[in-house]
């Protein structure tokens, strides 16, 4: 049996329980979280602490009328409460509904009428936004459980903890196997609106599998996921594959700053790093020096590709390369620069790698569902039948979506991105179907030229799209974020334009640039490229 069928027997089976997966199996003593505080204090949650505050926890739930199949939503950052409320959640047999906290109203309501939570766990700086108003209603039908001693509006969290301190039965874990909604997610909503995701039980395995191969987080590790459990990358590698591998993992109670980063990682000799380029380019872009010593293991990287710049500096700084990981929130990581000694290999420059084990992947040609030639810009896809770690069957609510991400035979699951895989059957990325530009008939991926235009040393990070243009159909146009202090001249202009010729292409270099102090991009760290486009389109030179 290989390692992809061991877990899918575990995670998959009818008996799974997703308490016991995530919590109650492993040693009480065991430590699974670090939650870090903006001053450097810490708390370490055991496995035991979560174990009993979940069951009261999953006890109040069903105090407020929670069954299993039922949506819970939290709005909180990371904290031990978050925890022992997701433990909760899943415990009852609920189904988990995460909101960002960076979220305003109307996307909140969006999301707790598509789901029907039938109860909001909200952090209580985060209260306000549930108060009725133009964008929630005024009856509202969910409960609201506050964190907070003294909650005005709804129930207190820690009372409710202090309600149910026996061995309720309402606490215990509720058995319904791999197929069972554990969570519903939404995506991100960059190419149309946000899409609600059902992940199952039997994703666990994929996490898994990803936490192993992908990031090769091991016992001994001081394993630091810095995304945030409002989106996929966080929740699904930060809080559910640890918990599942019963891997530590440090929740960090405090936004991202390059001072507390470096600080984290001396105080706490973070060994394996996992983050979105934007945390990366940061600290590359950052006045305040690292900390000397500092020297990981494993640094990943995952939300939009690397560019090549990173990667030196990281050599340099960390001691070791960042890796390029893919995947979506339909399927989480899939292709993968993976750092296990079973799949690790030199991946060319600017690739991010292979198909995980348990999962295969192709780039189709654009008018058909058929594999491409090595070099040539198709659709990435992933093969259904050959996926036994695939666990994405459709959006809910969505038939009409869920129709266009798998192809007429059902064969393949087309992810929506644009790619190339070589001849030695690494893939690499170049953007979202959307973004692709088509100049003179040319298919050119703004990656490309982004990660050219990235090398150079004023740029701290850039964006190209396709501009409309009457003689070649779309030509490429820049947005450049400089270092702090460097003057945005022509003659900058005219290296950058210079830079893409000599190590891109001659016609893939970018007829004009536009300097601007931050690329527009969603919470989790994606470049919204479309929000560039619109810029470009209410320019005066644009009509």
């Amino acid at each position: 049996m290989n390692r992809a069928e061991e877990l899918l027997a575990l995670y998959a089976s009818p008996g799974a329980c997703a308490a016991e997966l995530l919590c109650d199996r492993h040693p009480a003593e065991a430590v699974a979280f670090t939650v870090v505080h903006e001053d450097l204090s810490s708390e370490d949650l055991t496995y035991g602490r979560l174990r009993r505050d979940s069951a009261r926890f999953a006890a109040a739930l069903a105090g407020l009328g929670v069954g299993p199949g039922d949506a819970v939503a939290t709005l909180m950052g990371k904290s031990a409460e978050l925890v022992v409320a997701l433990l909760g959640i899943w415990r009852r047999g609920a189904v988990h509904v995460p909101l960002f906290t960076a979220f305003a109203p109307p996307a909140i309501a969006m999301r707790l009428d598509a789901s029907a939570a039938k109860v909001v766990v909200v952090d209580a700086g985060q209260a306000a936004k549930l108060a009725p108003g133009e964008d929630m209603p005024a009856e509202q039908p969910w409960e609201t459980v506050v964190v907070d001693d003294e909650a005005r509006e709804g129930f207190s969290f820690h009372h409710l903890l202090e309600l149910y301190t026996g061995d309720e039965p309402d606490g215990r874990a509720v058995v319904l196997g791999g197929e069972a909604p554990l969570v519903k997610i939404f995506t991100s909503g960059t190419t149309g609106s946000p899409k609600g995701v059902p992940v199952p039980v039997k994703a666990l395995a994929s996490f898994h599998a990803y936490l192993e191969y992908g990031l090769d987080v091991r016992e001994d590790d001081v394993f630091w996921n810095a995304a945030d459990p409002g989106w996929a990358y966080g929740l699904y590698y930060g809080i559910l594959a640890p918990l599942a591998a019963g891997r530590r993992n440090i929740l960090l109670r405090a936004g991202f700053s390059p001072e507390l980063t470096w600080k984290v990682f001396e105080t706490f000799k973070v060994t394996n790093f996992a983050a979105a380029p934007t945390v990366y380019r940061g600290l590359r872009a950052s006045s305040t020096p690292p900390p000397e010593g500092i020297r990981l293991r494993r640094a990943s990287s995952a939300g939009e590709p690397l560019t090549p710049e990173v990667t030196d500096w990281a050599r340099q700084v960390l001691g070791t390369a960042v890796r390029d990981h893919y995947g979506q929130t339909e399927h989480g990581m899939v292709i993968v620069d993976g750092w296990a000694d079973a799949v690790r290999e030199d991946v060319p420059a600017g690739s991010m790698g292979r198909a995980l084990p348990g999962w295969s992947a192709e780039v189709l040609l654009d008018d058909r569902d058929e594999p491409a030639p090595a070099g040539v810009l198709g659709r990435v896809a992933l093969s259904v039948p050959e996926s036994p770690l695939m666990w994405f069957s459709g959006y809910d609510d969505a038939p009409e979506k869920t129709a266009e991400r798998f192809s007429a035979d059902g064969r393949w699951y087309l992810t929506g991105d644009a790619g190339s895989r070589d001849e030695n059957g690494f893939f690499r990325f170049s953007s979202r179907d959307d973004d692709v530009i088509i100049m003179s008939g040319y298919r050119i991926g703004p990656f490309d030229v982004e990660s050219v235009l990235a090398q150079h040393e004023s740029v701290v990070e850039a964006a190209v799209i396709g501009a409309p243009d009457p003689l070649r159909g779309e030509v490429i146009e820049a947005y450049v974020v400089l270092f702090p202090g460097v003057p945005p001249t022509d003659d900058l202009v005219r290296e950058l334009q210079q830079l893409v010729k000599t190590k891109f292409a001659a016609h893939a270099h970018p007829r004009a640039v536009h300097f601007i102090d931050a690329l527009p991009k969603t919470p989790s760290g994606k470049v919204q490229r479309f929000v560039l486009r619109r810029l470009r389109a209410q320019e005066p030179s644009a009509s």
